[in-house]
């Protein structure tokens, strides 16, 4: 498959596109544009760039996977965080970007199975605090339900915790 400039080119007019529209009635210039869009510029395109190197002219060097996986997916949290301004919730994406660049290495280099603890460490630690600072911050936008929930939560844990046992015999 050729790569043509039409498929490299499209997506950044599109995305420029949905922005001047977003935007549209203020004051947009060069510096707002790549303030925006940095990561889409610099990041992503290095990511990928490290992709089609192994996929197409190095023959498998395994040295690229990592730092492609993780310039990738750090290049796609940092551009969803700042297009919808939530850097609270997105940053967890960094924990995941060297789990999913290992986790690469280990897909399509030898299967070396002792690489799947530290990509499901990060993994894990990654969803748990995504999950936690998206929970929190949906809470934090209904402050009316946040007592109500408080005390819910109170009310079911101690009925489980005193609630009368069931003798089995």
């Amino acid at each position: 498959m050729r790569l043509r400039k039409q498929n490299l080119i499209a997506p950044l007019l599109i995305l420029i596109g949905i922005f001047l529209l977003m935007n549209s009635g203020k004051d947009i210039g060069t510096g707002s544009i790549f303030g925006y869009f940095w990561p889409t510029f610099f990041l992503i395109p290095l990511g990928v760039f490290f992709h089609w190197m192994y996929f197409s002219l190095i023959g498998r060097g395994i040295g690229l996977l990592v730092p492609g996986g993780i310039l990738l997916t750090a290049g796609l949290t940092c551009q969803i965080a700042i297009v919808t301004d939530s850097w609270i919730t997105m940053w967890p994406g960094f924990i995941l970007a060297p789990a999913v660049g290992l986790f690469e290495l280990y897909w399509f280099g030898t299967r070396n199975k002792y690489l799947l603890i530290p990509i499901n460490i990060l993994a894990v630690l990654s969803f748990i605090f995504f999950i936690a600072f998206s929970i929190g911050s949906m809470l934090s936008q209904f402050s009316i339900i946040q007592p109500i929930l408080a005390l819910l939560l109170i009310v079911v844990g101690a009925y489980v915790l005193f609630r009368p046992k069931k003798h089995t015999y």
